[in-house]
């Protein structure tokens, strides 16, 4: 490969709980190319241990600090193999946008933890690595979240259409995109982050492939009419959430096991896709186009749904050049490139902060 140089490695982790995405970037002021990827799965041991982690427990901090190195391991062995896959020497790699696991994000007290240890990757792989990203945002009055709307801007906007990026993970998120410039960007609600977690309780599987399980089932009213009763939804903005708001202990409240297993996961499939169309409606008027990426966009029944609810045409990221499983691992390789540049990198305007701010703290090998 010729001339190399601004070469980031992009590190996520996020709601879904399926593994750690990688991915390596050359940023120019013109083009943002992708030169490799990697995934390293999450088995069903480390993801129960970051489901514990997100609620209090006994022994929390000792568990929280040895599941950081854990997963600091996890992410150096998947760099270490995307360098050798791809002859790229950690020399020639600028920075590692390491996002860590989120395991609470509490805005409203002042915090956010994303767990991982920084220290750990960047002496497992010879490269800085720029971590702790929300934190920064929140103490100058943010929500701390989202922080990919400015990246979106960057890679996905055009002069001619209103586009929304909607990124289904664990939650799900908007980026309202118009005339080049970020309109808005906020968090939905619920995007795999429940049906995950109730496919997992009934049948020990990590996701429902393809909605297979909830295409069995039919939608019950009554339960997805007390599923939006809740007051996140008619928040105005900015708003952010996450595990600690949708959860186990959420489902449990609506008496769901009164209903059929299959029908709950069918109900819970049309919460993600109506709170996704009614965002839409609420906040993002005038928009041509929707862009799906993130795990959800994998969820073909899901997929189906959204097309057939929503009145604009709903595509893939890939269609416009850029995987949908890769966009989130993008997006903090170029975060940690403006942090690295000592540029502002998160949207005030988005999540309430009190102006422009550099986010992430830059670890040494």
């Amino acid at each position: 490969m010729k001339d190399k140089k601004n070469l980031f490695l992009g590190v996520m982790s996020g709601t879904s709980l399926d593994g750690i995405d990688i991915i390596m970037l050359e940023l120019s002021s013109q083009a943002i190319n992708a030169w490799g990827s990697e995934h390293v799965p999450y088995t069903k041991l480390t993801r129960d241990k970051i489901l514990k982690l997100s609620s209090p427990s006994l022994n929390e901090l000792e568990e929280s600090q040895s599941f950081a190195l854990e997963h600091a391991l996890m992410a150096a062995q998947g760099i270490n193999k995307l360098l050798k896959k791809t002859h790229i020497s950690s020399k020639e790699i600028e920075g590692i946008g390491y996002h860590g696991q989120t395991i609470r994000h509490r805005p409203d007290k002042g915090f956010s933890v994303q767990i991982g240890n920084a220290h750990l990757l960047a002496e497992k792989t010879n490269i800085k690595v720029i971590n702790d990203f929300r934190n920064r945002d929140i103490v100058a009055g943010g929500q701390g979240a989202p922080l990919v709307p400015l990246f979106h801007q960057s890679f996905f906007s055009s002069k001619e259409k209103k586009r929304i990026i909607l990124n289904i993970g664990g939650i799900s998120n908007i980026s309202f995109l118009a005339n080049d410039q970020v309109l808005l960007g906020f968090d939905c609600g619920p995007g795999n982050i429940l049906l995950d977690q109730w496919i997992y309780s009934n049948k020990n599987l990590t996701f429902d492939k393809d909605g297979q399980w909830a295409r069995k089932g039919k939608v019950v009213p009554e339960l997805l009419n007390a599923f939006f009763q809740e007051p996140y939804f008619k928040m105005g903005l900015p708003k952010s959430t996450g595990r600690e708001k949708f959860n186990s202990n959420w489902l449990d409240a609506h008496r769901i096991d009164l209903y059929d297993a299959k029908d709950v996961q069918r109900t819970l499939l049309e919460l993600t896709v109506l709170s996704i169309k009614d965002a839409i409606n609420n906040f993002c008027d005038g928009a041509d186009e929707v862009f799906v990426c993130g795990g959800g966009s994998e969820n073909n029944f899901l997929m189906e749904r959204l097309v057939k609810i929503i009145d604009i045409p709903v595509n893939k990221t890939d269609v416009i050049g850029v995987p949908s499983q890769h966009v989130e691992a993008m997006a903090f390789a170029w975060l940690a490139s403006k942090t690295l540049r000592g540029e502002a990198n998160n949207s005030p305007n988005i999540t309430g902060s009190k102006g422009p701010r550099i986010l992430g703290i830059i670890y040494y090998p």
